[in-house]
């Protein structure tokens, strides 16, 4: 009988039965004088002692605002040392932190700050292009923030309507230092304590409500496999609203006693350099593009990286000569690739430092510990090793669900606790996992999941379009682009770039389709259904063609 596709993580290392709050506390007393943060950007240096109080006190300052356990708080901003108090702060609370991605415009966060009904929110005043403060009056003066009853901007400086960062940090009382410490014990590690927004294909975006259980120890497990130590220095220049920057970065180096160093707001190779360079950090996270932008870098060569030894790249597929380029050039022979996603907090599997270059980039890796995966066939049944179908994941990293969506929480979670993740993987004799496609119609552009439905609801809002197909096809920077096919209705007059107009400021840049095609149809079977694999093939061929003559 053919060995099936179910792997588990078989661990001698036991689960951590902590809340975040008391993992924090723990970390801090033990490293107490290990530094705990560098923001490199903004000049500073904490060590787990010095958190510890900033922590302590912004907790206590969000108590002294009226929140209660259980409440949402959403945080809005580019990657800062306020980015990591406030989510240990909130923590410790019994608060849920809800990311906002930093990329988000005007609709995009109406619609998550309310499906949750955040109480408060926790905003830089601005990031790049993005004028958060301003966004965020706009909808208040429009009555569209009916629950948020606090506006707290990060920086010094005063602004109508809302409360500094520092200032809820020195309000807090000694009854309110005391109520914090009084929750502590309350709270469970089966708590929801994190919302992240991930976009569906029917369109609005699902809010995946994680654990403290979830992602503490998915953070453990992912700094296990790059063997970090306490007093070792981790580069993040991945974003803080996402997994990879929360957990991953933050919560792996808290539960090891390790140092977070945030190179800059948002990513710039340069800055990544720089902080690998002057702080010698150990490990380095980012997408492939992320990497790829680093090695071109014109500066590239002036830097000494060679204190890298580990990391972890994830997000898309690695080329191979990247990966060569990432082991020789930056020093990295133990770096690690990592699969996963947001609903499952996020890694499920993950290659060991010791693979194979081959291994590093033909697969993922392997399960993760205490964990499952098991590969379907349509029907449901294990298919035999070596077979592709739908990976599905079951263990302590699965999501508790979407907030306040039990019919779409009950489409992904079968009722034996497996999540459909919609990828479709092949389980190889070793036990590694080669992801081979995707089920739903996701597109991964530079490392963000972007899902074609909603953009083309939003597209369906212009007056001009009667109907929109959103693909992805292939872009040598960014794994994939964004492909909008768009029939126009009758006598209605458009042009590509008025299309991206209508999408800018309200749409995340990266959402925004780089080519446009209008046309009078789409390739459908005879039943109707649209048939995006041929669209993506005439694109294919069009760009190459395109690319010939431009050459």
């Amino acid at each position: 009988m053919a060995e099936l596709s179910y792997v588990h993580g078989a661990s001698t290392q036991p689960l951590l039965g902590l809340t975040i709050g008391d993992l924090f506390d723990r970390t801090c007393a033990e490293h107490a004088g290990r530094v705990a943060l560098i923001s490199c950007h903004q000049g500073i240096r904490w060590t787990y002692a010095e958190l510890k109080d900033r922590v302590d006190a912004f907790a206590a300052g969000l108590l002294a605002l009226g929140l209660e356990p259980g409440d949402r708080l959403g945080i809005w901003a580019p990657n800062c040392a306020e980015w990591a108090i406030t989510q240990f702060a909130t923590a410790k609370a019994g608060l849920i932190l809800v990311n906002i991605n930093p990329a988000y415009r005007l609709s995009e966060a109406d619609y998550a700050i309310n499906k949750v009904g955040c109480k408060a929110l926790v905003i830089a005043v601005r990031h790049r292009s993005s004028e958060y403060l301003a966004m965020v009056r706009e909808l208040r003066e429009a009555g569209r923030l009916p629950t948020v009853e606090a506006v707290i901007t990060i920086g010094d400086d005063p602004h109508r309507g809302c409360q500094s960062f520092p200032h809820i940090s020195n309000t807090a009382k000694r009854a309110d230092r005391a109520r914090l410490v009084e929750i502590g014990p309350t709270l469970q590690f089966d708590d929801p304590v994190n919302i992240q927004f991930t976009s569906g294909t029917t369109g609005f975006p699902k809010g995946a409500t994680l654990s403290h259980h979830n992602i503490l120890n998915n953070g453990f497990f992912v700094a296990e496999a790059i063997r970090l130590k306490a007093g070792e220095k981790v580069c993040i220049p991945v974003p803080m609203y996402h997994c990879f920057g929360m957990v991953m970065g933050n919560l792996g180096c808290v539960s090891h006693g390790a140092t977070m160093v945030y190179p800059s707001e948002g990513f710039d190779p340069l800055a990544v350099l720089k902080a690998v360079s002057d702080e010698a950090c150990e490990a380095l996270y980012g997408v492939p593009t992320m990497f790829i932008a680093i090695l071109a870098h014109a500066e590239f060569a002036r830097f000494d990286l060679t204190s890298l030894r580990s990391g972890i790249m994830a997000g898309s597929p690695c080329p191979v000569e990247v990966m060569r380029q990432v082991i020789d050039r930056m020093h990295m022979p133990e770096v690690t690739i990592a699969y996963g996603m947001t609903e499952t907090s996020p890694v499920s599997f993950q290659s060991g430092a010791d693979d194979s270059l081959e291994v590093r980039v033909a697969t993922v890796g392997r399960i993760q510990p205490h964990l499952e995966v098991k590969v379907v066939d349509e029907a449901g049944r294990i298919v035999p090793r070596g077979a592709s179908g739908e990976l599905c994941t079951r263990g302590y990293s699965v999501m508790l669900g979407y907030w306040d969506d039990p019919e779409r929480t009950a489409a992904a979670l079968d009722p034996a606790g497996w999540m459909h993740t919609g990828d479709l993987g092949v389980i190889d004799d070793a036990g590694c996992c080669n992801i081979v496609g995707r089920i739903k119609d996701m597109v991964i552009r530079g490392g963000e999941n972007v899902y074609p439905r909603e953009i083309e609801e939003f597209l369906y809002r212009h007056p001009a379009i009667q109907d929109v197909q959103v693909i992805g096809v292939p872009d040598p920077k960014y794994g994939e682009e964004l492909c909008a096919w768009i029939v126009l209705k009758s006598g209605a007059g458009l042009q590509a770039e008025a299309v991206r107009d209508f999408c800018r400021g309200q749409i995340a840049h990266y959402k925004i389709p780089r080519h446009i095609r209008f046309v009078e149809g789409f390739p459908t079977t005879i039943t109707g259904k649209v048939q995006k694999f041929a669209m993506r093939e005439t694109m294919i061929a069009e760009l190459d063609l395109v690319l010939e003559t431009t050459a």
